[in-house]
């Protein structure tokens, strides 16, 4: 084993190094000062409540455990102590969406100089209505449980559905969000579905009104925007957009509380990437929409709307040749 004595001539070098860039550091939070309040700066400093992100998450992760008994609780859930624990879960739920639908309200009413609406009273009455509204919640997100069992082969268990499906985490968080929008709460809704499309890279606006049985196979880059209206036993794919079409800058307020998106009737699947656009383009019941289209006018029922199979080129080995359409 070696003698050699330590050196720390290193050791202080480092640390001089070190305390250069702490006593740099007070220049910089100085430059941010001087950014505040500026109109290109983006912060909130007064005293006018506002929603608290981490408590909209702890809601979100709470009304799943009460939809999903026994699912994402760490201890053990019997028919014992079934009721217990949803009573404890609920009455918590309760108090906590109280609050935040409470600071929604006042924050709303403060930005707005609207005048006193009795913001805590509503957030009680608020939060009991959508208390009320959970099993028909759960019995909803049990037919687009379903659907994802039934339109998927690879699906093995609901169970695997229920932990793992990016689709169904985000239509179960839309649905929560949705009722909120629905009474009328602002801001809070729109946190929920944004906190879902940044787990799973869906993007559904908790204005969208959707059916039961809906079921988002993969799921990745899908858009469905405020004004969206999906009816029952909807399937669709990765990267589908139902959105709406470009708006000049100056008539936007004109069209915020316009119809803008696509409506989807019954029974109609939408494959990968196609993106359909505008309030004009009403999908019929029982269509098939192929991967890769673009739509902005109505499809009638009962209607394939496919690509044009491309001439695909092979080369390699000295050799050129398409492929045979058929």
């Amino acid at each position: 084993m070696s003698n050699k004595p330590i050196e720390y001539k290193q050791c202080v070098n480092e640390n001089k190094t070190l305390t250069r860039f702490y006593e740099a550091i007070p220049s910089v939070v100085q430059r941010l000062l001087g950014s505040c309040n500026t109109d290109d700066s983006f912060d909130h400093l007064d005293p006018n409540p506002i929603p608290f992100q981490e408590s909209v998450v702890g809601i979100i992760q709470q009304v799943r455990r009460i939809l999903f008994p026994g699912y994402f609780t760490q201890s053990r859930l019997d028919h014992v102590n079934l009721e217990y624990c949803l009573g404890q879960e609920t009455t918590e739920l309760f108090e906590t969406l109280s609050k935040q639908i409470a600071l929604s309200f006042q924050h709303h009413c403060l930005q707005y100089g609207q005048p006193c609406s009795q913001c805590i009273e509503r957030s009680h009455e608020t939060a009991f209505q959508f208390i009320q509204a959970l099993p028909d919640l759960r019995a909803i997100l049990a037919t687009d449980t379903r659907a994802a069992l039934g339109g998927d082969p690879a699906a093995k268990s609901f169970d695997e559905i229920i932990f793992s499906y990016p689709g169904l985490c985000a239509i179960t968080v839309y649905r929560m969000a949705h009722q909120l929008y629905e009474l009328g709460v602002p801001l809070l809704p729109r946190m929920m579905t944004e906190y879902a499309h940044s787990l799973t890279g869906i993007d559904i606006h908790p204005g969208a009104k959707i059916g039961e049985s809906f079921f988002i196979d993969h799921g990745t880059g899908v858009v469905i925007g405020e004004t969206t209206e999906i009816g029952n036993r909807i399937r669709i794919y990765q990267g589908v957009t139902l959105g709406a079409l470009s708006i000049p800058r100056d008539e936007v307020d004109r069209f915020r509380n316009k119809k803008r998106h696509p409506t989807i009737e019954d029974e109609v699947i939408i494959y990968s990437n196609a993106t359909i656009l505008g309030a004009k383009a009403i999908i019929g019941a029982r269509s098939i929409i192929g991967g890769n289209v673009w739509i902005t006018e109505s499809v009638p029922p009962d209607t394939k709307v496919l690509l044009k199979r491309p001439e695909l080129v092979y080369i390699g080995n000295n050799t050129r040749f398409s492929a045979k359409k058929e």
